[in-house]
């Protein structure tokens, strides 16, 4: 999802990337004759891998074998991709790269009737040139987490704008809690895409064919960051990452931005004590936001059996309905990637839970467009841990970063 594509890591989600955590075997022979190879990043909540595992074993037309990721998923999938002819099948999020190089197969002929009941800028996030090259799983998102009592007890409100938001962490850094906690690195992995959406800006312009943040109001927004991190109610060095509740629930911060992922933890831990918000906007001009991803069903194009895969994605992913449901909705807390699903999904029809699904609806943003390319995430990310953790000029690094990004939308455009 933008500067954070993984929930677990993101999601994220944890890490994204590693070959050594999942053995030696590349899968440079291909998959049996028969068999399809199907790769999964290491879900944190407990019942994914053996539903998965259930699926595959219930495919009529092939033998499945799900392999289990944990560690540095999507660097081994950039290298799988390159070398191999395994995994067959995979989840990920599109990226423009694998387009251009031909690693990955057009599955948009597998939606047929299905296309109008997903989604539509889930759908749109994993088209390049105007090929689908991915069927949405189910729907994440990241929200900011806060506890109304402490928010009452220090006489805050809700905070709606970002220097709301700064004066509430400093109101809230008192007796031993710290005011927000959104990942060791202050924030800057998760926090980058809706600090540009806060500025009404984003990464990519509304045609794709330009930087979206060359603009004062990014060095505005961003300088902004910088007051959070130097006020003294930033949580860091927690146990565990952002993409973990533990930060809130153990007490530590009195908000958190954390995944919807979280939420039957926190509400077990807190019950009433919950509140949820989007991402504050910088000002008028400027909008409130929930970053929205999906990981996708993809095919290998080196495949051994390229539409044997596409066959078994379109069992899973567009006639089981049943198991797209129980995948959205039974571990953790995720939304269906299909509107008709999300509409009978009941934990998702009352308190916090409603409230968010009303923030991806009113307010969410692809995090991870297929165009943005990965050199181009890395020169904002790297320019933004600058000006944030650092105090470098803002104006000057973002300049930087936008030569990079044009670049790279001139590399990968056709």
């Amino acid at each position: 999802m933008g500067i954070e594509t993984s929930r677990r890591s993101f999601l994220a989600v944890a890490g994204l990337l590693g070959l050594a955590a999942c053995g030696s075997n590349t899968g440079r022979e291909g998959s049996a004759k028969g068999t399809l190879r199907h790769w999964y990043h290491a879900y944190g909540e407990d019942g994914v891998q053996d539903a998965v595992r259930r699926y595959a074993a219930a495919y009529p037309g092939a033998k499945v074998e799900v392999q289990w990721n944990p560690g540095d998923y999507d660097s081994k999938i950039v290298t799988a991709l390159q070398n191999s002819a395994v995994p067959d099948v995979f989840e990920a999020q599109v990226k423009v790269d694998w387009v251009r190089q031909g690693q990955v197969a057009p599955v948009g002929d597998l939606l047929g009737d299905a296309r109008g009941d997903f989604v539509a800028s889930l759908l749109e996030s994993q088209t390049v040139d105007g090929q689908l090259y991915g069927i949405p799983q189910s729907i994440d998102t990241q929200v900011l987490f806060y506890r109304p009592s402490l928010l009452q007890q220090a006489g805050v409100t809700p905070p709606r704008t970002v220097d709301e938001l700064l004066d509430a962490v400093k109101r809230l850094n008192t007796g031993g809690v710290r005011g927000l906690f959104a990942g060791n690195d202050g924030g800057v992995g998760v926090l980058t895409p809706p600090l540009l959406w806060a500025a009404g800006l984003d990464f990519l312009s509304p045609d794709g064919t330009a930087p979206g943040f060359d603009d004062p109001r990014a060095a505005t927004v961003f300088g902004k960051f910088r007051e959070l991190q130097t006020g003294g109610g930033l949580l860091l060095g927690a146990p565990a990452d952002w993409s973990d509740p533990g930060a809130l629930v153990d007490g530590r911060v009195a908000m958190q931005w954390t995944g919807l992922w979280n939420l039957p933890k926190i509400t077990a831990a807190l019950g009433d004590d919950v509140g949820v918000l989007p991402f504050p906007r910088l000002d008028d001009s400027g909008a409130v936001s929930v970053p929205v991803g999906a990981y996708s069903a993809m095919v290998n194009a080196r495949s051994a059996d390229v539409e044997a895969a596409k066959a078994y994605v379109r069992w899973l992913w567009v006639e089981k309905t049943d198991y797209q449901t129980e995948f959205a909705t039974a571990f953790g807390a995720h939304v269906p990637a299909r509107k008709s699903l999300g509409d009978k999904a009941e934990s998702l029809r009352s308190g916090p839970a409603k409230d968010i699904v009303g923030f991806v609806v009113d307010s969410g943003r692809i995090a991870s467009p297929s165009r943005w390319s990965a050199r181009a995430n890395t020169a904002l990310s790297d320019a933004v841990s600058r000006i944030a953790r650092e105090g470098a000029d803002a104006a000057a690094e973002l300049r930087a970063a936008v030569e990079v990004a044009r670049g790279e939308i001139s590399r990968t455009g056709r």
